[in-house]
């Protein structure tokens, strides 16, 4: 996943502890009614239920599946911008010289200029982690209920939701820059197009010869795809019909699951009294203790379907919450990290001044 403190098992279990006392009352409720009330007609045979489970646990496997793909081709194409950051900054930094201008600026002249196009391309990140951070009506960050929300707020922060992108931004560019691109809709593709403008600026300057000026503009190209496969993660959600069927499924089953476990159960609890029955040696009481206890096995099947129905639906539960890799969720890709460590990198090659340290984050959580 991403670097940071491995999810420890009281996490999962906090995020999860509603849910596990819900299961645990919807798994006693059948029982009382076969035990207390005697209603015993009420179960459900155990072989299609297993049927059932079997299937489920295929559809929840194909979910998670597909939402792992969608995580780790998200993380693949911020490895991409990693790399490809760092070839634009050795190209702005060895391609644009004084070799071939018609006014030489000198290497305080072309440190400035070289500054100039690192620094808007840490814009370019900038503006595209914002964009990739936006809430849309399908994530699930700020809808999975008060346990998820109350995670978010004390376990960890997402930068883009504290801090406004104006503060963020404005360091890198220019006021006239900065009202151009805002202006517009897409802020990171219009810092792009600015990009490509100063490049032929500087090639009708002479600092840049044809050859190296569409080697720029092809990396400009590639910043652009690296882009738009971000954009098609962020703005096709995993399709509602797979996902929606999936959660329904799975609270089927959640939901029979203690009319089929008890039966068995009860029949367990009846075997222990008959082998006891055929051998009578003697009667103390450890015989009374597990006559006692078979008589009442059946009570023991509520925190097994609780357990049953706890994987399933925390199964269900991280596809569901692994499927957008940008939301600003625990899991997802630490886009803002990754965005930090590339500026720290590419300043660094250009020998630049007043380099930002690495964020801190709240109990190891890398966003």
């Amino acid at each position: 996943m991403y670097t940071r403190r491995i999810f420890p098992v009281r996490g999962v279990i906090r995020w999860t502890r509603r849910h596990i006392f819900l299961f645990l009352l919807l798994a006693a409720i059948p029982v009382i009614l076969f035990e207390v009330l005697r209603w015993k007609w009420l179960h459900v045979p155990w072989l299609p239920l297993a049927v059932l489970g079997t299937a489920v646990a295929f559809i929840v496997s194909f979910k998670n599946n597909a939402s792992y793909d969608r995580l780790w081709e998200a993380r693949k194409i911020w490895g991409g911008i990693v790399n490809s950051s760092r070839s634009w900054t050795i190209m702005v930094k060895d391609f644009i010289t004084d070799r071939h201008a018609k006014s030489p600026k000198g290497k305080e002249g072309l440190h400035t200029i070289h500054r100039e196009l690192v620094h808007r391309h840490v814009a370019w990140l900038t503006a595209l982690r914002y964009q990739l951070r936006k809430d849309k009506p399908w994530e699930t960050h700020l809808k999975t209920g008060k346990s998820n929300k109350e995670f978010r707020e004390t376990q960890y922060t997402v930068h883009e939701d504290t801090y406004p992108i104006k503060d963020m931004i404005t360091p890198y560019i220019s006021r006239e820059e900065y009202d151009e691109i805002f202006a517009k809709g897409n802020q990171a593709s219009q810092l792009l197009g600015i990009q490509s403008r100063r490049l032929r600026e500087l090639l009708d300057e002479g600092h840049i010869e044809d050859f190296r000026h569409m080697e720029m503009e092809n990396m400009l190209v590639e910043f652009y795809t690296l882009q738009g496969k971000c954009e098609r993660i962020k703005n096709f959600p995993y399709p509602r019909q797979f996902a929606t069927l999936n959660y329904i499924f799975v609270w089927i089953f959640i939901l029979l699951l203690p009319f089929g476990v008890m039966e068995s159960f009860e029949a367990i609890g009846g075997q222990i009294i008959e082998d006891l029955k055929a051998n009578p040696a003697y009667f103390d009481f450890t015989q009374k203790l597990q006559i006692f206890i078979g008589n009442h096995f059946v009570w023991f099947s509520i925190p097994f379907s609780a357990l049953i129905a706890w994987v399933f639906h925390t199964m269900e539960a991280i596809g569901e919450n692994t499927e957008n890799p940008f939301e600003g969720g625990p899991n997802d890709v630490p886009i803002t990290d990754m965005s930090r460590g590339i500026e720290i990198d590419i300043r660094q090659l250009i020998d630049d001044t007043d380099i930002p340290a690495p964020y801190t984050w709240k109990n190891d959580i890398v966003m």
